[in-house]
C-alpha cells in the first residue's frame, strides 16, 4: 500500500450515529461552497459576540453520537475543547450529499432534536433549498423552507410564485434578533 493511500485511509472521517460507524465521503465542490459560504456569514456575524461559528469539527454529544457538522454555532464557550465541541451546539447545519442525506434528514435529525440543538438546517446544494427546523417543547418543527432559483428557473415561475419567492429570501436566525441571512448567499457561486 503506498504512503498517500496509508494516511487517507488512516485519516477518513467518519462519524457515530446511535454507536455505529458511518464513513464520511469527501465533499463536491458545491457542497464545499455552501459549507464555505455559511461558515463565512456566520462567522462575520458572530465576531466579537458571545456565540461563535465552527465548520466541520467534532461534536461529541456521547460515547455513542460523534458527528461532524458542516457548520455550527455554539454559544456556551464551556463546551469547546481543543478536540471538539463537548455538548450541544446551538444551531447545527449539515449540507446534503447523495451518500449522506438519508442520515441527515432522519438519524441525525432524531439526534439533533434528542440533543436539544436549538435550529438546525438542512442545505441541499443540488435543488438550492434550505429547510429550517427550530426546536419546540423537545421536537423540530419546520420553521420554513427556502428556495435560491437559478436564472433560468426563475425565469420559468408565474407571478405568485416569484411573489412568493421574494417574501422568503431572507433567513431570521433565531439566536440573535439582528442576524439576517440572504438565501442567495448561502449558494454564491454554487452552479
Amino acid at each position: 500500500m503506498n504512503e498517500a493511500l496509508a494516511y487517507r485511509e488512516e485519516y477518513e472521517k467518519y462519524e457515530l450515529i446511535n454507536g455505529e460507524v458511518h464513513m464520511m465521503s469527501r465533499p463536491s465542490v458545491d457542497h464545499s461552497r455552501v459549507s464555505r459560504n455559511v461558515l463565512g456569514i456566520f462567522d462575520r456575524h458572530l465576531r466579537g459576540k458571545k456565540c461563535e461559528a465552527f465548520g466541520e469539527v467534532d461534536v461529541f454529544f456521547s460515547e455513542k453520537d460523534n458527528f461532524i457538522p458542516d457548520a455550527m454555532i455554539v454559544c456556551n464557550p464551556d463546551i469547546v475543547k481543543s478536540n471538539g465541541i463537548h455538548g450541544t451546539p446551538d444551531l447545527v447545519v449539515e449540507v446534503l450529499s447523495p451518500s449522506t442525506a438519508k442520515n441527515d434528514r432522519f438519524n441525525k435529525k432524531a439526534l439533533y432534536e434528542k440533543y436539544a440543538v436549538k435550529e438546525y438546517w438542512i442545505v441541499d446544494p443540488y435543488s438550492r433549498t434550505i429547510e429550517i427546523y427550530h426546536l419546540v417543547e423537545g421536537k423540530f418543527e419546520l420553521d420554513d423552507f427556502y428556495v435560491s432559483y437559478r436564472a433560468r428557473d426563475w425565469e420559468n415561475l408565474d407571478a405568485k410564485e416569484k411573489a412568493e419567492a421574494e417574501a422568503h429570501h431572507t433567513i431570521k436566525v433565531s439566536l440573535c434578533d439582528d442576524f439576517m441571512v440572504e438565501v442567495g448567499d448561502v449558494f454564491r457561486n454554487v452552479d
